[in-house]
Order: structure tokens, then C-alpha cells, then sequence
């Protein structure tokens, strides 16, 4: 498979900034947890506090097999964001992350500054 990710961790932002893109293995998502855990431990707001940019842009359509391993790693509560935003583009593979979302409360955008906009509102 030609999975890749990148965590960048904005202390000062609490942000996690996430990039990925190809085609995961269940393997690669285990390997993504992994660098995941040790991502939030670098962030120095209380739990679930936190804002996520996830760029997926470059994603590949996945096996159903790997939808699901990513509707339940976003299910997880103890990596629950206070917000939650994707930057996708118009493919097969947008409609894949909206299915791994159902029951998130997450946005979709189609660039950064968008998501950024959305992040970094005021809550309302």
C-alpha cells in the first residue's frame, strides 16, 4: 500500500494538523493510532479541547474494510475534538469520509483557509 501521514501538533493553537493521502492497510491505520497517541501527548490544552485539520485531499478510495477501521478510530472519545474539519476534494473519496463521519460533528471543505475559518471561529 502507499499510505502516508503527517502530524503537525500548534501548541499555542491547540491544533493538530493532519495530512494523508494513498491507499491503507488495517496495518497503516494501526501504525496512524500509534503516531496519533503520541501526536495529542504533545498538546498541552485539557482533553478533548483541541481543534483538527485533517487534509485528505490526496486520499485514494479505500477498501470498506478500512472505512469502517476509520469510522471507529473516529468514534474514539479519548481523540474527540472540540472541532473537527476535513479538507477534501470532489472525488469518491469525499463520499467515503462523509460515510466515516456519520454521527461526528464535523465540516468539510475544499481548502485550507476555509477549514481554518471554521476551526477558528468564536463557538457559538
Amino acid at each position: 500500500m502507499d499510505a502516508h501521514y503527517t502530524f503537525e501538533i500548534d501548541r499555542p493553537r491547540s491544533l493538530v494538523r493532519i495530512t494523508m493521502s494513498g491507499l491503507f492497510s488495517l496495518a497503516d491505520i494501526e501504525a496512524f493510532l500509534a503516531d496519533r497517541a503520541k501526536a495529542h501527548a504533545e498538546l498541552r490544552c485539557l482533553p478533548n479541547q483541541h481543534l483538527t485539520l485533517n487534509d485528505v485531499r490526496g486520499m485514494k478510495i479505500q477498501h470498506q474494510e478500512v472505512v469502517a477501521a476509520f469510522q471507529a478510530m473516529l468514534a474514539a472519545p479519548e481523540y474527540r475534538s472540540r472541532r473537527l474539519a476535513f479538507v477534501a476534494g470532489p472525488t469518491l473519496a469525499k463520499s467515503q469520509l462523509m460515510r466515516a463521519l456519520s454521527g461526528r460533528d464535523a465540516q468539510c471543505f475544499e481548502d485550507v483557509a476555509s477549514a481554518e475559518r471554521w476551526l477558528f471561529a468564536p463557538d457559538a
